[in-house]
């Protein structure tokens, strides 16, 4: 009976079989593989061992570098909704950030309970993160809370939490709501009401505090809020339905983001209202593809590459310098002026 054809694995090329071809010491294929020691050497050594790894197939061991350092160089992102379109330019923002100090980044979708988070946070721990950008915060954030207690480099995007333990980027919500009020009071209404976020998040709380104030400033009525549980569409769909149900006067809806108020769009054309010729509408984030709808959404534009860009850069800054105070980035927003605000109708 014939044996198994069990072929060996190949062997893998190491530094040393490097350092043998192209006649060099490893300490100089270390250097001439290191494009911040390269310039230690000569042109023609450089090029003699790059050819050499060509010719052997080898690649950098980055794991056992890491342990001879003690840095992965890898950097853990923690989603709550990786579906969300307003997550990719986020992502992309701290990639390119990253990237220049020769960072990789390892993406994770943290939606559902906190045990979920917490397994999500303990796989990122055991693959030996440097650090973590954490968009899932809540007001108050256990996740957080054992990042700062295992001494793990944290920087929140897009959210934040109340006890301020860690470095921020985040929109000025307050300045947003500011902006729509400031709109929806200029074309004349003055029964403008909120369909707020989840409250538990900042960015439901801030942007209901943030329409409270600017309703006083401009002395309407600043009370008349249903919550969405969640900022999806669905949500929307229910807290709209609501809304119109308990303020049945209301000429004008100011969303906390651009999925409740797609909601807002559903239940409107469910009770048979037309938007804006019954009832403004205005989103927040500006989230792709909202121009194209009808009607088009006026809403608040985020800069949510540039919040991944600063998040990014304060992590890095938080490994160079662990012991530094947390600091709060505040990005201001822009507003959108589409079809979906109107004057409200005379009567």
């Amino acid at each position: 009976m014939r044996a198994p054809n069990r072929s060996k694995p190949p062997t893998r090329v190491t530094i040393r079989d490097v350092a043998a071809r192209a006649r060099v010491d490893i300490s100089t294929v270390s250097r001439a593989l290191n494009p911040d020691a390269r310039h230690l050497i000569s042109d023609e050594v450089v090029v003699r061992v790059i050819e050499a790894t060509k010719a052997l197939g080898y690649r950098k061991n980055k794991v056992a570098s890491a342990l001879t350092r003690g840095r992965s160089q890898v950097i853990g992102i923690i989603l709550p909704d990786i579906e969300n379109s307003v997550f990719p330019p986020m992502i992309r923002g701290i990639e390119e950030r990253l990237a220049v100090n020769g960072y990789a980044v390892l993406i994770a979708n943290a939606a559902g309970a906190a045990a979920d988070r917490e397994r999500v946070l303990e796989q990122m721990f055991e693959r030996q993160v440097d650090g973590v950008v954490v968009a899932t915060a809540s007001r108050d954030d256990q996740m957080v809370r054992r990042c700062i207690l295992e001494h793990i480099p944290v920087v929140l995007v897009n959210r934040s939490e109340e006890h301020r333990q860690a470095a921020e980027v985040v929109n000025d919500d307050l300045h947003s709501m500011q902006l729509a009020m400031d709109h929806l009071v200029g074309l004349g209404h003055r029964k403008i009401t909120h369909l707020a976020g989840p409250l538990r998040l900042s960015t439901g709380f801030a942007r209901w505090q943030g329409f409270q104030m600017a309703a006083q400033r401009h002395r309407v009525a600043g009370g008349h809020m249903v919550e969405a549980t969640e900022f999806t569409r669905q949500a929307g769909l229910i807290a709209c339905t609501e809304l119109l149900k308990r303020y049945r006067g209301s000429t004008a809806i100011v969303a906390s983001n651009d999925l409740i108020a797609l909601g807002c769009y559903d239940a409107l054309a469910a009770a048979g209202l037309r938007c804006p010729q019954d009832i403004s509408v205005v989103g927040h984030n500006d989230i792709p593809l909202v121009d194209m709808i009808n009607p088009p959404l006026t809403t608040l534009r985020i800069q949510h590459r540039e919040m991944g860009r600063q998040a990014a850069q304060l992590l890095l800054e938080r490994l160079a310098s662990p012991e530094a105070r947390p600091v709060r980035v505040t990005l201001s927003p822009e507003l959108m002026i589409r079809s979906s605000t109107a004057p409200p109708r005379s009567g």
